[in-house]
């Protein structure tokens, strides 16, 4: 089993794709798509691998850092996820916020995962809960009143927000019960970056 690569990217395919050289042999492996892309050809990389063995193929999955590669590794032990989707996850999330959203039970956040509907999120929050307890920040473990209403985060999401946005804009803000007052306080903090 294969658990960790350092070499250099000889090729980087926008599929996600990336062929590592390692001493000489080449290490084809899948990464998560992100916003720009992360590696480029002549990269020196340390990868933290996850080897997953089909019927037919041995395929590589790598990660920048032991947290991906575990919550990817967690992810796939939720029926009805598989490699693509676990990588899906960690392109909309980062190992923290996906741990935010699941001890939050914010199941339409996690809805708006590829791949994933309400149900498989569902899922992911039955299945996943207490697990990824040391990817949480200190303020999401000791209290909820700073968290959002999985209709607020719809609601401004539908303003053209992004997940990632929404929760680095409030995080740490006091949200009132409210829906109404919610909705203008977290605009106005939104508003303001």
């Amino acid at each position: 089993m294969i658990g960790w690569l350092h070499g250099e990217v000889v090729r980087a395919s926008s599929d996600g794709t990336l062929v590592i050289d390692v001493q000489g042999v080449g290490y084809e492996v899948n990464v998560a798509m992100t916003s720009p892309p992360s590696y480029a050809l002549g990269d020196e990389v340390s990868l933290h691998v996850h080897t997953h063995v089909r019927d037919d193929a041995i395929v590589l999955y790598a990660f920048s850092n032991f947290d991906e590669r575990q919550t990817f590794e967690l992810l796939l032990s939720t029926p009805g996820v598989g490699p693509s989707t676990a990588l899906g996850a960690l392109a909309t999330f980062s190992p923290q916020e996906l741990a935010t959203a699941i001890a939050l039970e914010d199941v339409s956040a996690l809805a708006t995962i590829p791949g994933i509907g309400k149900k498989t999120a569902a899922r992911l929050v039955l299945e996943l809960s207490g697990k990824l307890p040391t990817l949480l920040e200190p303020d999401v473990v000791s209290s909820t009143s700073t968290s959002l209403s999985g209709d607020l985060e719809i609601a401004l999401q539908g303003f053209g927000y992004s997940v990632s946005e929404i929760r680095s804009a409030l995080k740490g803000v006091t949200i009132p019960s409210d829906e109404s007052a919610a909705l203008r306080l977290a605009l106005q903090y939104l508003g303001s970056r």
